[in-house]
């Protein structure tokens, strides 16, 4: 999917859901953290984010660095990290939010001049 062709409302859809993809794996992670053998897995949308065209989601992507959008680990789970991760989710969700907003109001704006 090249999301440099995607409009902006559907560009922020796909973060949304990205985040959201990211925050079952991290409960599911903290869920079988005591589990024998199982292995921490991972969701990174930061790839998404880069081609998302704003430098507050680029830096904040550029910070957190390059992973494929899943990835498996092979390590058992950590909780301290898991939370970590966890707050920077909470940070992606907080700005993708925002930017869906600024959208929206941009289309009510154009709307509104259009009448």
């Amino acid at each position: 999917m090249n999301f440099d062709k995607l409009s902006p409302i559907d560009k922020s859809q796909v973060i949304l859901d990205a985040i959201s993809k990211k925050q079952e794996v991290m409960a599911a992670n903290v869920t079988n953290a005591n589990t024998p053998g199982y292995v921490r897995r991972d969701v990174s949308f930061n790839q998404i984010l880069a081609t998302a065209n704003s430098p507050l989601e680029t830096e904040l992507s550029e910070k957190i660095g390059p992973n494929p959008f899943f990835l498996q680990e092979g390590e058992p789970v950590d909780l301290k990290k898991e939370l970590i991760e966890m707050q920077k989710n909470s940070m992606f969700y907080a700005v993708a939010t925002r930017r869906m907003s600024s959208v929206i109001t941009q289309i009510r704006t154009v709307t509104n001049v259009g009448k």
